[in-house]
């Protein structure tokens, strides 16, 4: 195992990131999922100058995406973003995409589960047909149901990994898990094999260390699995407005270089754009709860 991070919890330039990182004992990005953002040359250059490989990318689903959705085109734009992100990944060297099936923060259903079920099976199908061609994997991820009505156990995207090869895989997410899962560690062992990423924030969406997880027993658990992928670092600070807020200079109050869309995406998670201070200060954590377990 080694120890990775997200990107877009924080509009910065990639450089920035990348030597935050670093110092701090990362060795991959999951990037964002956003391949117009970045020019693959340029990227691949200033990974190969700071020493960090780019793990994968991440799909942000937000907006019109959403493989589940009822209307044909849409499905077939959003299908066309995951083949982009999965070219960009390719492009960068990387090894796997974590795949949101459905619109983030969207919890009501476009049709019965017998329509929903074929579209995103179709959909997911068609994405790893390409994934196939550009060598990268795809991880199907659940997340919480207050984010999405769809998939929110380990088990129901394993169905959804199931239906659509025995090489696609599924990603679980620390945070959610400890939300949706009867039992973490048994959901751990569910996806045995099939699990290819594993995201890491504690219960309350802080720095891993800040919370409730028992994180020693969870690395053992992937250990036990023989999980040898990365722990991608994703917290999303939740923003405190009251006077008991314990990081009361954790929000940027003049913010730059973060586009409408990708503002309303962080704060739909409940945060904001957060100061470089704060922003480091959880990176910093991170790492120190997790190496020592994984080294």
């Amino acid at each position: 195992m080694h120890l990775s991070t997200h990107n877009w919890m924080r509009a910065e330039p990639l450089e920035t990131t990348l030597k935050r990182i670093k110092k701090f004992g990362y060795e991959s990005i999951e990037i964002s999922g956003e391949p117009e953002q970045y020019k693959t040359k340029e990227t691949r250059a200033l990974l190969k100058e700071h020493g960090i490989r780019c793990w994968g990318a991440v799909t942000l689903m937000l907006g019109e995406r959403n493989l589940a959705a009822r209307n044909q085109g849409q499905r077939e734009r959003s299908v066309q973003y995951v083949k982009d992100v999965l070219t960009m990944v390719s492009e960068l060297d990387g090894e796997i995409i974590t795949l949101v099936p459905a619109t983030v923060g969207k919890v009501v259903p476009d049709g019965t589960e017998e329509e929903e079920w074929k579209w995103v099976v179709d959909a997911t199908r068609e994405c790893f047909t390409h994934a196939k061609k550009v060598g990268v994997k795809i991880a199907v991820e659940p997340l919480n149901r207050f984010e999405t009505y769809l998939f929110n156990r380990g088990a129901q995207a394993l169905a959804l990994a199931d239906a659509v090869s025995p090489e696609c895989g599924v990603c679980l997410d620390a945070y959610h898990i400890h939300m949706e899962e009867f039992n973490v560690h048994d959901a751990i062992r569910q996806v045995g094999k099939r699990l290819f990423d594993f995201h890491v924030a504690d219960n309350n969406r802080f720095a891993a260390g800040l919370g409730q997880i028992d994180w020693p027993r969870i690395v053992a658990t992937l250990k036990e699995v023989g999980y040898d992928g990365a722990l991608t670092n994703e917290f999303v600070a939740p923003v405190d407005r009251t006077p008991a807020a314990p990081y009361p200079d954790m929000v940027e109050r003049h913010p730059v270089d973060i586009s409408p869309e990708q503002l309303k995406f962080i704060q739909d998670h409940g945060s904001s754009v957060l100061t470089e201070k704060f922003y480091t200060d959880q990176m910093r954590i991170t790492a120190e709860t997790l190496l020592p377990l994984i080294k």
